[in-house]
């Protein structure tokens, strides 16, 4: 019911939405996930960072204090108390926390995303698949029966035989047109090398939080696809899901072509169809490792050697119909030429970004890549 106002004139009253303020915990969460992101899972660093930014701006309140939500924390299962390994007692975070901030990155990164079905992409190719089309064709020897249009196949039996004495034959029968799903196998490639933190530019966290979004993304609403995530400095190895907080720069050169050589060795065990590469870099190519064990290194320009091993293996995926799509956090212009080169040798995708967008430049790829599937 509406109600009078002052004129005695009945109707509603709307009123500014104001958004219920939220408790101090819940607060205080949403910045300490975000410190322990930025701290590669350092718990002590991020709480002395909180403390700090608790005595400048006053996040707590006198009836809750800094202790009151570390107590919070351990009570809620976000942090425990373990024996660290010079013996003494400290404090961690748990797996709780860890799938915390994946969910946190998703909603930063993918905010305005809606889940959908249980994960699959749609192919262009149409026939015996998954997903209506709205379009019909004749019934072929071997279409499932759950395929038929039951409505239009008895509209083309009295069109063609007339309603007085009904018969349907198969030539009257239609079946839908269906688009195949498909699954997707997908590496991501993260840049470690030293240069991902030059120039006082934090890289390798927002390049963290789009490997946590993406990771959760594709587990929760891509269940079928798979996920891999690779490091690469010196030399290039595999990472699991859980360790992406603690993800941290090293003093490593770029040995890119390590990293593409054990993307496609993970890739190559996948039985899907449709596979594909994420590259996030920053920096040139400047490592490569030789047969005997040692390194060759050159940190200075676009070295032949290196750059060409790097054709090459974007060649060697283009055969095994891996598309490479790299994300490249520089526009220097001799690099832009690289990752130009290295992409048409691939036939890929090569997207020159700042920091702000990235996540939503990966997502938007990792959609739209929605492939023919290939008969083998």
């Amino acid at each position: 019911m509406g109600k009078r106002n002052e004129n005695g004139m009945k109707g509603f009253i709307f009123n500014k939405y104001e958004e219920p303020e939220k408790p101090v915990f819940k607060r205080l969460l949403e910045i300490f996930k975000e410190l322990i992101t930025h701290t590669s899972g350092d718990l002590e660093e991020a709480l002395d960072w909180l403390k700090q930014l608790d005595e400048e701006y006053k996040l707590t309140t006198a009836d809750y204090s800094l202790d009151d939500f570390i107590q919070e924390l351990k009570d809620k299962g976000y942090i425990r108390e373990e024996v660290k390994d010079d013996g003494k007692k400290g404090l961690s975070i748990t797996a709780k926390t860890e799938r915390a901030i994946r969910k946190q990155a998703l909603n930063q990164i993918f905010g305005k995303l809606k889940k959908g079905n249980a994960g699959n992409h749609r192919t262009k190719e149409v026939g015996r698949g998954d997903e209506h089309t709205g379009d019909f064709r004749e019934y072929q020897f071997g279409d499932s029966l759950s395929r038929i249009s039951i409505t239009e196949s008895l509209k083309n039996a009295q069109i063609n035989h007339g309603v007085g004495d009904f018969t349907m034959s198969e030539e009257d029968l239609v079946v839908e047109e269906t688009h195949y799903k498909s699954q997707m196998s997908t590496v991501l490639m993260i840049d470690i090398s030293h240069s991902m933190i030059l120039y006082g530019e934090d890289r390798i966290t927002p390049a963290k939080k789009v490997a946590m979004a993406l990771s959760e993304l594709i587990t929760t609403r891509y269940p079928k696809d798979t996920l891999d995530i690779l490091v690469f400095g010196n030399d290039a190895w595999p990472i699991s899901i859980a360790e992406l907080p603690y993800l941290k720069v090293g003093p490593y050169h770029t040995n890119t072509v390590a990293g593409l050589q054990l993307a496609m060795d993970l890739l190559r065990r996948k039985r899907n169809t449709n596979k594909q590469i994420f590259m996030i870099t920053d920096g040139k190519p400047s490592c490569i490792r030789e047969r005997d064990g040692s390194y060759y290194k050159n940190s200075m320009g676009l070295d032949p050697y290196v750059v060409g091993k790097c054709y090459n293996m974007a060649r060697q995926a283009r055969k095994l119909r891996i598309p490479i799509t790299t994300f490249m956090i520089a526009q220097d212009p001799y690099l832009t030429r690289f990752v130009q080169e290295f992409t048409q040798a691939n036939q890929g995708k090569a997207f020159y970004t700042g920091l702000k967008g990235l996540g939503e430049m990966i997502f938007e790829d990792y959609e739209k890549n929605r492939k023919k599937r290939i008969r083998g």
